[in-house]
């Protein structure tokens, strides 16, 4: 995972059944992967990829940096880049070490399955809510100095 968003995502399918089961869904839009097609996509949406065609899939991974408007957003994201994200790792492999924001984004991800159904139920409630937990947080922070 980028949790704070400095780069994008890249998948080029290499070697690929070029069958439908074999996607990758991000926010809710699915793409298939094809022989010789990429796409390119944000990865702090949600995304899962998935291959029911009974055949292997080789595709290319690759974290574009980000563009930004700005030099100084350029030089704050490569040192996001090269600090924050040892704390987001995530494993591709058995014994692969895994990063304490990945570990909490199971947790934090249930909060905002929350925050998405009382959105759905009533929009009003949800920004109700959300702003008086950024207003209790601030206090926090606030108080704690």
């Amino acid at each position: 995972r980028d949790p704070y968003a400095g780069s994008l995502r890249f998948h080029l399918g290499l070697a690929t059944p070029n069958d439908d089961r074999c996607f990758i869904e991000v926010d809710g839009q699915r793409y298939s992967w094809r022989d010789g097609e990429g796409v390119l996509f944000d990865e702090t949406y949600i995304h899962y990829a998935e291959n029911t065609s009974g055949e292997n899939r080789l595709i290319l991974f690759c974290d574009i940096e980000r563009p930004m408007r700005y030099r100084w957003a350029q030089q704050v994201n490569h040192w996001l880049g090269r600090h924050l994200m040892s704390a987001a790792s995530a494993p591709n492999d058995t014994g692969d070490r895994i990063g304490g924001i990945n570990r909490a984004f199971r947790y934090i991800y249930q909060i905002r399955i929350v925050g998405k159904r009382l959105k759905k139920w009533n929009k009003t409630v949800y920004y109700i809510v959300k702003w008086l937990l950024f207003g209790g947080i601030a206090w926090l922070i606030w108080s704690a100095f």
